[in-house]
């Protein structure tokens, strides 16, 4: 169903892509948007590991959710901030690419508890979490990736 890796010298395992989304702090998520055009924005987001699934955070309208409204296929792509081998100038990065499904959660309890795991991955304390829920949360739209094929490449930028 999905390509495989052409340049498979470059593929890394998929422990190295989930260390990734685990520890990145930006993406890009792209949607089929308005007239067949692919829609990308730049999007702060959370890994959860034992679910497998991205989260993501919306306004409760928007581009994104009529998007996702209708057609649920979705790409995420995000890299790691890469590594210089002694004597090279050029940056080692690894990037994921994630084809998968979008859906808007209406679970407030898991939506709650997502969003409080998105918040302590950018804030510096729960303090600070909990009144940014508190003040936002009836005006935001949390967004679920179900993760159908993840690959991770490793690319030297010379």
């Amino acid at each position: 169903m999905f390509r495989e890796m052409r340049r498979k010298k470059q593929e890394v395992s998929k422990q190295e892509c989930i260390e990734i989304l685990k520890t990145e702090k930006r993406g890009v998520f792209a949607v089929l948007g308005d007239n067949g055009y692919p829609y990308a924005v730049p999007m702060n987001f959370y890994y959860d590991e034992q679910e497998h699934k991205i989260y993501l955070h919306s306004a409760k309208s928007g581009h994104k959710l009529d998007s996702i409204q209708s057609c649920k296929k979705i790409c995420f792509t995000t890299w790691n901030q890469g590594v210089k081998k002694q004597d090279d100038w050029a940056f080692y990065v690894t990037s994921v690419v994630i084809m998968g499904k979008a859906e808007l959660v209406h679970d407030e309890k898991l939506k709650m508890q997502q969003v409080r795991n998105l918040g302590l991955k950018y804030y510096p304390s729960e303090q600070e979490v909990e009144e940014v829920i508190k003040k936002y949360i009836s005006n935001m739209q949390l967004i679920a990736i179900s993760i159908d094929n993840m690959t991770g490449k490793l690319v030297h930028e010379k």
